[in-house]
């Protein structure tokens, strides 16, 4: 005998992030090109850009600012 299906009472919505699509508002690590998370302040973004720097020396890593558009490196 089959058992019934129970589905939760509050199903909340994803959020999906294309890589491909720049975000509107924010700061998001660009890893090779891609977009990737998206962070509320440029000092989380640069730590945690720093912190996978540190992992992959190999990457190219930039912080990119949605308010101007502009993209810029870690040092």
């Amino acid at each position: 005998m089959k058992k019934p299906i129970t589905q939760p009472d509050d199903i909340e919505p994803r959020t999906i992030q294309r890589a491909d699509v720049a975000p509107a508002d924010g700061f998001s690590l660009v890893v090779d090109g891609r977009f990737k998370t998206r962070y509320d302040s440029e000092t989380t973004a640069r730590e945690a850009g720093a912190e996978l720097l540190g992992r992959f020396p190999m990457l190219q890593i930039m912080v990119y600012d949605a308010a101007t558009g502009t993209r810029s490196p870690l040092q």
